[in-house]
């Protein structure tokens, strides 16, 4: 179809287009003179007539206008005036940039038209009248003349509408991509054969990866093992068309190897032909509603677990029923593969009950405890993983060799106190919750409290037999006095069976002239009070009046309310004889301690006096005074050297806290008018029947008269030891002298070693003078003598060491032991010294046991006794003395060592100890 040519403008078929240049415009707006009808211009374009031309212009169903070079609106139509609501005059002639909302857009538009461009539904905002903004699409183009820049001529199309639109359009596309990739779910969208064409962020951080890591990866591959079959099967007949849609629980495998569960939601996705395109796949995570969900099942199988035992408890009758309720429970409320009760014994923890656990396993762990008896309300103690425990290495073991991976100790306590605990065992390294520890808390009270119920129980049933066959009658009654139980002793003791008593009064037993006393019996009951071996008289059946001891105690019931009375008689009447004769035996046996004239008196275990005798009285020249005074009946005391004697450490006070009889000790008593008595205590503790120490007596002999004796004695020793000593002197130097003027060399030699031996005896004399003791002597300070002696008699470069315990030696063994260490030491310094004179001989006397050994050591060969017996005079010599002392002598080499050995030990005396 040929184009129409009216005013440059190109009608045509569905739309205006000006691209035939006008003819010719009029210098004035409004002045334009138009081309006639039927004139043909170089296309053979009809033009229209000049009216209609401008009746097209003006009143065109678009907005049109033109715009000179400089942007002066030269023309505009009643479209474009309506479009932005101006007046012509408002308008036309006004430049055009006033109307654009963008700067630099009419610039842009400008310098393109400039260029001769064309502009093809270039975007652009224009301020309408009201101050509100059209978006609209500019075509244009420019009208010249041999290239000079006359006019624009413009189509301008209001597009408002379709930019909100788009824009609306593209913040719901941007909501929606947003919505997408930040929704609280996991979305993802899969082709036919399952692989990720998108996914959003949120399953990215579900999974652990981006999306360049999933897309492109089927659905299954992050999708736990046993889980993949089921949704396989359910997404390919999504796929073939047989479902829409369909929803499933499964586990999802995070990059870090955890898990986590997720409902899957797949819906399809059609093209037009009703053909699969993709699936959207959304997937809420249930990780939290699974474990809340196990958390529940937990809890319930928990519940049922404590509910059956607290079932089976209730109808337990033996230890063993207990037993194995809580191993039940145990393994089912804890979930533990193997399960074990302990309980205290003797403070050792030893199995009574277990599941699953070998003999070599309980052997090796049995008395382990986290605990000690000792111990109040102890804490569970939870190893998670038995490999990583700090544990000794043998209990390790044998965990491993068990096959234990993580175990619980759980305390079994009544009231704080430990009675045992029990264990869970499990196979894996288990992690123990906080909900776990009170389910085992709990079964371990139940536990608790189902072994003290059996332990009552049994208690009950044997405290009934031990009443029923108690030898002693136990009645109990109510506050009125009616008998309410009657056992067979009260059968036996007062004849009455229990079908005559129960129901009937207690006062049936009681003889008349004593019925006053159960008034008083029930006031006391009724205020709490216990009645304890209270004695009295009752009447058998057949009328014959019985000694019983009563004691009676309060009865309560749960809230602690009296309610009655126990009451156990006890035939007395034996014991009433026996008292009478004990009585009799006492002052019988206080009469013949009055009569013995040595000072005797009794204490209490505490030492408080409980008896004296009048020769006591005499001895401390007062009158004790029974219950106070202690230990003694003196009133001062002291030590055989005058130093102070304290009453809390004299003989009877060690006496009755060591519980031994105490001898061999002297002390002295002052008397309150400064007079000293010395006498030798006696104290003696007296045991009751279970050897327990009740008391103690004690005899105090006055030794006044054998002191004075023991003086005069001392006087005429002591003379006799002076004259011995003198004489032993003059034959040692009569000696000395014969054996430096005798010219025999024989017997110079002879005379040299009777002199050394008569010094050696002279050494022990003075020992024996300087001791105090008449009996006995030290033997540090009788070695020391005889070794000194024998010394100076040496060559100087000899050197002695003399050792000997602190012991006392009878004095009858001193002359014959003297002469045997001053023998040993004349041949150790004869045969036992270097060539050159200088040498250590060692001496000591020493204890083992009851036996003494006399040991002389010298730095010599050494010799055979045999070989030189016949040989050596002072050899057989020792050998005599040693006989004479009931002793024995050996000799060794290497080194070479004589040693006498004699079980002679110090004669008793009072001081010996």
């Amino acid at each position: 179809m040929e184009p129409v040519v009216t005013s440059g403008v190109d009608v045509r078929l569905g739309g205006i287009q000006p691209f035939m240049e006008q003819r010719a415009l009029p210098s004035s707006i409004s002045g334009a003179k138009s081309l006639g009808r039927g004139e043909v211009e170089g296309h053979g374009a009809v033009l229209l007539p000049a009216s209609e031309t401008e009746d097209f212009f003006e009143n065109a169903a678009v907005a049109l206008h033109l715009v000179a070079h400089d942007g002066t609106i030269l023309r505009a139509n009643r479209a474009e005036l309506n479009l932005l609501g101006y007046a012509s005059e408002e308008y036309i002639g006004r430049n055009i940039r006033e109307f654009h909302a963008d700067p630099t857009a009419i610039d842009d538009i400008l310098n393109r038209l400039s260029r001769h461009e064309h502009l093809q539904h270039y975007r652009a905002r224009l301020r309408a009248r009201d101050g509100s903004i059209r978006w609209v699409e500019i075509t244009s183009n420019v009208r010249s003349d041999d290239g000079r820049f006359l006019n624009t001529r413009c189509i301008t199309i209001d597009v408002t509408e379709k930019v909100e639109a788009e824009e609306l359009l593209r913040e719901q596309q941007q909501r929606l991509a947003l919505t997408y990739h930040s929704a609280g779910v996991g979305i993802v969208e899969a082709d036919a054969e399952g692989r990720l064409l998108r996914v959003n962020g949120h399953l990215c951080r579900l999974l652990g990866y981006t999306q360049e890591e999933l897309v492109g990866r089927s659905i299954f591959d992050r999708t736990f093992p046993s889980d993949v079959e089921a949704d396989r099967a359910k997404y390919f007949q999504q796929v073939a068309g047989e479902i829409e849609s369909y929803t499933i629980e499964k586990r999802f495998v995070r990059k870090d190897g955890s898990l986590f569960w997720a409902v899957v939601t797949s819906s399809s996705v059609y093209d037009g032909n009703g053909r699969f395109r993709y699936a959207v796949r959304v997937q809420h995570d249930i990780s939290e509603r699974k474990a809340i969900e196990a958390t529940l099942a937990q809890r319930a199988e928990e519940q049922a677990a404590l509910h059956r035992l607290t079932e089976m408890l209730q109808h337990a009758h033996t230890r063993e029923d207990v037993y194995e309720a809580a191993l039940g429970a145990i393994q089912r409320g804890l979930r533990c593969q193997r399960a074990s009760i302990l309980l205290l014994e003797g403070g050792i923890m030893k199995f009574v009950a277990w599941r699953g656990l070998s003999d070599a396993y309980r052997i090796a762990v049995e008395g382990h405890s986290p605990w000690s008896a000792a111990d109040h309300d102890p804490p569970p103690i939870c190893i998670r993983d038995v490999e990583q425990a700090e544990l000794p290495s043998t209990l390790r073991h044998a965990i491993r060799t068990e096959g234990i991976g993580a175990v619980c100790f759980i305390p079994i306590t009544e009231g704080g106190r430990l009675l045992g605990k029990f264990m869970a065992y499990f196979d894996e390294p288990h992690d123990c919750s906080a909900e776990e520890i009170e389910v085992a808390r709990t079964i371990a009270r139940q536990l608790g409290f189902g072994i003290e119920r059996v332990r009552t129980q049994d208690a009950a049933q044997r405290l009934a037999a031990i009443v029923e066959s108690s030898h002693d009658a136990i009645v109990s009654k109510d506050l009125r006095g009616i008998v309410s139980s009657w056992n067979r002793g009260a059968e036996r003791l007062f004849g009455y069976t229990a079908a005559e008593m129960v129901g009937k009064p207690i006062t049936t037993i009681i003889p008349e002239d004593r019925l006053d006393e159960e008034p008083l019996i029930l006031s006391r009951i009724r205020n709490g009070e216990l009645v304890d071996h209270f004695e009295t008289v009752r009447r058998r059946q057949d009328g014959t009046l019985v000694d019983i001891s009563l004691t009676i105690s309060p009865v309560r019931d749960a809230s602690g309310r009296t309610v009655g009375a126990s009451k156990i008689a006890r035939d007395i009447t034996e014991r009433k004889v026996a008292e009478t004769k004990i009585r009799d035996s006492e002052r019988h046996l206080q009469d013949l301690l009055a009569a013995i004239p040595a000072a005797i008196y009794t204490t209490d275990r505490d030492g408080k006096i409980t008896y004296f005798n009048e020769a006591a009285v005499q001895l401390a020249g007062r009158t004790p005074v029974i219950g106070t005074d202690e230990w003694c009946v003196t009133w001062k005391l002291y030590w055989p050297d005058g130093t102070p004697l304290p009453h809390d450490q004299c003989p009877m006070a060690v006496s009755l806290r060591e519980g031994r009889p105490i001898r061999g000790y002297e002390a002295v008593a002052e008397r309150p008018d400064g007079t000293r008595v010395p006498f030798i205590p006696y104290p003696t503790p007296m045991r009751d029947a279970a050897g327990n120490i009740t008391g103690a007596i004690n005899m105090l002999v006055d030794v006044s008269e054998r002191k004075q004796a023991e003086s005069q004695q001392r006087i005429l020793l002591d003379e006799l030891n002076h004259r011995v000593k003198n004489n032993m002197m003059m034959l040692k130097s009569l000696l000395s002298v014969a054996a430096r003027t005798s010219k025999s060399s024989e017997a110079r030699i002879v005379l040299d070693e009777a002199s050394k031996r008569v010094a050696a005896m002279a050494a022990a004399q003075r020992v024996l003078y300087d001791t105090p003791d008449a009996i006995n002597f030290g033997a540090e300070p009788f070695l020391g003598a005889v070794c000194e002696t024998a010394k100076q008699m040496f060559p100087p470069a000899v050197q002695l060491v003399c050792q000997a315990d602190p012991i006392q030696l009878p004095n009858d063994i001193a002359m014959p032991l003297a002469l045997i260490i001053n023998e040993l030491l004349i041949n150790a310094v004869k045969y036992g010294l270097p060539g050159n004179g200088h040498g250590t001989i060692r001496v000591s006397i020493r204890q083992n046991g009851r036996r003494i050994g006399l040991v002389v050591e010298d730095e010599g060969p050494g010799f055979e006794l045999d070989s030189v017996r016949s040989s050596s005079s002072g050899l057989r010599l020792v050998e005599g003395l040693v006989r004479q002392i009931g002793g024995t002598f050996e000799v060794s080499r290497h080194p070479s060592r004589c040693t006498v050995t004699f079980r002679q030990m110090p004669q008793e005396n009072g001081l010996a100890s």
